[in-house]
C-alpha cells in the first residue's frame, strides 16, 4: 500500500460552480451501469449491489460531484436510477451534473441530436430518475458546430423557472461558449482531454480559467479507448513517473489532469472499489516541474501527422 491510499477527495482542492464548491476529483458515472465498454446496446450490467456500493464509497470518501446522463444505461442498470437508490437522501453538498442533448431510444440505440422542443423533456426524464424536484447542474451535449443559442436558451429558460440550478456545456467549441454566455451564465465546460489525447484544447483550458469557468475532461483516463476504456498500452514516460511515485498509471493521469490549473475538475469513472479508491487517493499526488515536463512532452507528440485531431465519440 502507498501513501496515498489512504487520501480522500479533500487532498484534491476545490472549485466553486456557481454557487456550489465541490472537491476536484469527483465521479463520473457513465461506465457505472456495465461492464465493459459504455454507451452500447449490448453492454453486460453490472451487479447492482457492487454499484452501489461504489457509489456509497465514493461519498463517504469526500466525493461530493457526481457527473451522471440519463442516456448512461445499459440492459436492466441506469446510472441515474443507481445513484438514486444508494444515496438518497442525499448529502446536503452533493452537487450532480447531468447532461441533456444527444438522448438513446430504449434499446440504447443513439437518436439524433434533440431540438428545443424535446430539451424540456429530456430535463424532466433525469429529474424523474434522480427523484429531484430541481437539478444541481445541466450541460447542453453538442454534436457538431451547428450554432447553440436556440438550444442553450431552452435550458436557461428552465433554469429561470427553477428546474435547474447552474448550465455548463460539453462538447463544444469556444465560440459555443462564446455564444451561450451571451443568453446565461456557464459554470464548466466538458470536453475530451488528458495525456494521449490531442492537445488541441490546451488555449480553451486557460480561456475557461481566465474566464472563472471550469473545464472538466471526459476519457482523462481512457485517452484514444474512448468509451471502451483505457487500452493498456501505456507509454514508458508515463509508467516512469508512476514508478517514481509508488503509484499507478491512472493517478499519474488524473494528477496531471488537476495540475492543469486549479479550474480543471477530474471525473474517473469505475464500478470497481479499489480503482475508486486509487482514482480519489491520486488527487493527493503532486508532480515536480520535471515530471510534468516529461508528461507534456508525451502530451505534445499526440497529434498526428497532419496536424488534426480525430472527433470526439460520444459523451
Amino acid at each position: 500500500m502507498n501513501d496515498l491510499e489512504t487520501r480522500t477527495a479533500a487532498a484534491a482542492g476545490t472549485w466553486t460552480l456557481g454557487d456550489l464548491t465541490v472537491r476536484r476529483i469527483g465521479f463520473g458515472a457513465m461506465r457505472l451501469p456495465q461492464t465493459g465498454e459504455a454507451l452500447v446496446a449490448d453492454a453486460v450490467p453490472r451487479d447492482r449491489d457492487q454499484a452501489i456500493g461504489v457509489l456509497r464509497r465514493a461519498v463517504e470518501l469526500g466525493v461530493n460531484h457526481i457527473d451522471t446522463a440519463a442516456f448512461s444505461f445499459s440492459p436492466l442498470r441506469s446510472a441515474n436510477e443507481l445513484i438514486n437508490r444508494a444515496l438518497t437522501p442525499y448529502p446536503n453538498d452533493l452537487v450532480i451534473a447531468t447532461k441533456v442533448g444527444q438522448p438513446r431510444d430504449p434499446s440504447g440505440a443513439w437518436l439524433p441530436h434533440a431540438g428545443p422542443r424535446e430539451l424540456r423533456g429530456l430535463v424532466e426524464e433525469n429529474l424523474r430518475q434522480l427523484g429531484r424536484d430541481h437539478l444541481d447542474l445541466v450541460n447542453l451535449r453538442v454534436v457538431g458546430t451547428a450554432p447553440v443559442a436556440e438550444r442553450f436558451g431552452v435550458l436557461a429558460e428552465l433554469r429561470q423557472a427553477g428546474l435547474i440550478r447552474h448550465l455548463g456545456l460539453s462538447n463544444v467549441t469556444p465560440e459555443h461558449l462564446a455564444e451561450a454566455r451571451e443568453i446565461a451564465p456557464v459554470v464548466c465546460v466538458q470536453n475530451m482531454y488528458g495525456i494521449g489525447v490531442p492537445p488541441d484544447q490546451e488555449a480553451f483550458v486557460r480561456h475557461c480559467g481566465a474566464l472563472g469557468v471550469a473545464f472538466v475532461p471526459f476519457y482523462a483516463l481512457a485517452a484514444d479507448g474512448r468509451q471502451a476504456g483505457a487500452t493498456g498500452d501505456e507509454h514508458e514516460e508515463v509508467r516512469a513517473v508512476a514508478r517514481a511515485h509508488g503509484v499507478t498509471s491512472a493517478q499519474v493521469r488524473i494528477a496531471w489532469t488537476l495540475h492543469q490549473g486549479p479550474h480543471v475538475l477530474a471525473i474517473p469513472g469505475t464500478g470497481d472499489p479499489a480503482h475508486l479508491e486509487a482514482n480519489v487517493a491520486a488527487g493527493a499526488l503532486r508532480l515536480t516541474a520535471t515530471e510534468l515536463a516529461r508528461l507534456d512532452a508525451v502530451h505534445h507528440d499526440t497529434v498526428p501527422s497532419d496536424g488534426v485531431p480525430g472527433p470526439p465519440g460520444p459523451r
